[in-house]
């Protein structure tokens, strides 16, 4: 039987989902540390005149790249614990089920940090970095005062629309029972045993569009106003 819609309750579900959104967001904060943090081995890897680490490197990215979100989060859910009491004899079955969904997706999102750093880095002419050593900085300082610069201005697009996705997945989070704001969403459903169901999904999305169109203008704010100090060092140099 066809239940009605009552638009009314799309407003009465959005304070109840929003204080969720804190596990959300601790969530995409340990996820983006764990990808920046493994994200940068790996680009350097790629970087690196080593044949082995190169290829190293390159053939994890792409088997981060090329695995489905749900898949990584169940291997990670379900191997892990396995893995850790096959090697070491520890249990891990208790652990914060929010630590599992950060390493699974923080692992997926260091595939596409590598590749942004590395195209970033890549897209600083050469001829800078030369001539920051020749001026008698250190290979550190021509790092940080021309280099970095001007590489995260130009990452900022590819890693605003990066963040974008990574919060989208972060919805995966409630299939292995974390209450986040969608496991909420999931959770309000099951109480009204199926009632409300359209009403709840509704609220979810304004609640994910309104996130993701304030990370777009949080990310175009920050590539105006940095491209400006990037521009100046580009043209001192």
């Amino acid at each position: 039987m066809d239940r009605p819609f009552y638009p009314q309750k799309i407003f009465e579900f959005i304070p109840v989902l929003l204080p969720y959104l804190l596990v959300t967001f601790e969530i995409m904060l340990g996820t983006v540390m764990t990808g920046l943090v493994v994200g940068f081995f790996l680009a350097k890897g790629q970087l690196s005149k080593k044949v082995w680490a190169k290829g190293f490197s390159g053939f994890i990215i792409n088997v981060l790249r090329c695995t489905p979100s749900i898949v990584m989060l169940f291997i990670i859910f379900y191997g892990l614990p396995i893995l850790f009491w096959g090697l070491f004899k520890i249990d891990i079955n208790k652990w914060n089920k929010a630590v599992y969904v950060i390493i699974s997706l923080g692992l997926l999102f260091s595939g596409s940090a590598a590749e942004i750093m590395r195209s970033s880095y890549l897209s600083v002419a050469k001829g800078q970095r030369e001539a920051g050593l020749t001026s008698g900085l250190t290979e550190a300082q021509t790092f940080r005062r021309i280099v970095l610069p001007q590489a995260f201005v130009v990452s900022l697009p590819n890693l605003g629309n990066s963040l974008i996705t990574l919060l989208k997945e972060g919805s995966l989070a409630y299939t292995i029972g974390l209450i986040d704001v969608m496991g909420k969403g999931t959770t309000l459903i099951g109480i009204h045993q199926g009632a409300y169901a359209i009403e709840t999904y509704i609220a979810l999305a304004i609640i994910y569009w309104t996130l993701t169109i304030a990370l777009e203008q949080f990310f175009k704010f920050l590539e105006k106003n940095f491209s400006k100090g990037s521009s100046s060092v580009a043209g001192a140099k």
